[in-house]
């Protein structure tokens, strides 16, 4: 008889979604949390009330593995990047080989080890070098003829944008890097080393998938827009989802798949950050976990599909698709705050629900609030989402929609 529990590990951020999913489908949901309390990013995102069973992880993996035998369990599965880890780990103890390859567990996390098990298994990679040590950072530098050459410098271990900063032609890398190393990051880790990166080139994209056995399926995939303010890189402007037959997917899948193969995931959700630049395709980052920031609803919206229904499906009915179906265009849209300070015109985004192709929209601060800069998706001021069968309607919508976001007005304080 199969077993009734299916064990989350941080059920937070987009992993908030399972319980209810699981609970539709007839499984009672354990969770599992990887500290006494969730990450800084995560604590409005934890929800215990959802679980008749919360355990917490206070230092000992075996220990806990052996409170969660009482369910039986047939597998578990990480609700955000902060549980990656330890899923892997009580996977192992509790249903040996039915998960990732274990021996490749750092490369699913830490930014340095994706790149390690890439050149190991002969994918191309930007170069990029992690240490704690400036002149180390500068010798590696000197050698790659990287020097005074646009980088990316941030933390091995972080999420959504956080603590990434780009260094322009000849600008001052050692200020950056000495501004990540030793500090806390979002997921509340310590950055104990930096990781320094060859900048890349090219149109990003989105893509998610789903393994089983090591089979590679795609669940969605979206071109990334992002916009560059001051030295920060990675703030989110617009994401566009694409068909699966595209043939800007077909340039990218192959290798996705190949970087999903190098770093071991072989079974549950990938999310993977694809540059295509003039020399390939070429892996930003992956991770072994459900797409965050409200990622679920708008793959749900233009794919009828998304990771949270592909984990319980296949978890619970064995149920495998091979790829995914667009059923209608969608632009995502993340609306910024151009500095701190008092958001004091808040209406002016409201005739985006006038527009032909509108669909949802969520401002996520009150009339005359202090609203932070917005420098990575955790600090986002609001999300618009457009759907529309005509491309031209969704891009005049767009245009207007920028228009609102212009005329925001942040005061100073």
């Amino acid at each position: 008889m199969s077993s009734q529990y299916t064990i989350i590990v941080d059920p937070l951020s987009t992993g908030q979604e399972y319980p209810a999913a699981f609970k539709e489908a007839g499984q009672i949901p354990v969770a599992v949390l990887s500290g006494s309390e969730p990450p800084p990013a995560y604590t409005t995102s934890w929800h215990p009330d959802d679980f008749e069973h919360v355990h917490y992880l206070t230092g000992d993996v075996s220990a806990l593995a052996d409170e969660l035998r009482v369910y039986e369990p047939e597998y578990l599965v990480p609700g955000a990047e902060s549980g990656v880890e330890l899923c892997d780990q009580l996977t192992e103890i509790l249903v040996p080989g039915t998960g990732n390859v274990p021996e490749l567990a750092a490369a699913r996390r830490d930014k340095w080890q994706m790149a390690q098990a890439l050149s190991a298994a002969g994918v191309p990679r930007l170069r990029q070098f992690l240490t704690s040590d400036p002149v180390e950072a500068e010798n590696w530098l000197k050698e790659n003829d990287l020097l005074g050459k646009r980088l990316v410098i941030k933390p091995p271990k972080s999420a959504a944008g956080d603590e990434v900063y780009v260094v322009f032609e000849d600008g001052d890398w050692r200020e950056r890097f000495d501004r990540v190393l030793g500090r806390t990051n979002k997921m509340g880790l310590t950055n104990e080393a930096v990781l320094i990166q060859e900048y890349a080139e090219g149109t990003e994209y989105l893509v998610d998938s789903y393994s089983v056995d090591g089979v590679h399926s795609l669940v969605d995939v979206c071109r990334y827009t992002k916009v560059s303010r001051g030295d920060k890189i990675g703030i989110y402007h617009r994401i566009d989802f694409l068909a699966a037959d595209d043939p800007e997917v077909l340039a990218v899948w192959p290798y996705t798949q190949q970087v999903l193969d190098a770093v071991g995931i072989r079974v549950g959700c990938g999310h993977s950050e694809i540059m295509l630049t003039p020399d390939g395709p070429r892996l930003i980052e992956v991770a072994a976990r459900p797409a965050g920031g409200g990622h679920q609803m708008v793959s749900d919206l233009a794919t009828g599909d998304n990771h949270i229904k592909r984990t319980v499906a296949h978890r619970v009915r064995g149920e495998v698709r091979s790829s995914f179906d667009l059923v209608q265009h969608l632009r995502g849209i993340f609306i910024s705050a151009v500095r701190e300070g008092y958001f004091r015109n808040r209406e002016v985004l409201a005739p985006a629900e006038d527009l032909k192709s509108f669909h949802w929209m969520k401002i996520l601060y009150d009339e005359d609030a202090l609203v932070p800069e917005t420098v990575d998706l955790f600090t986002c001021l609001a999300w618009v989402i457009l759907i529309h069968s005509d491309a031209a309607t969704l891009d005049d919508d767009y245009q207007k929609v920028l228009e609102m976001e212009a005329a925001i007005v942040i005061e100073t304080p």
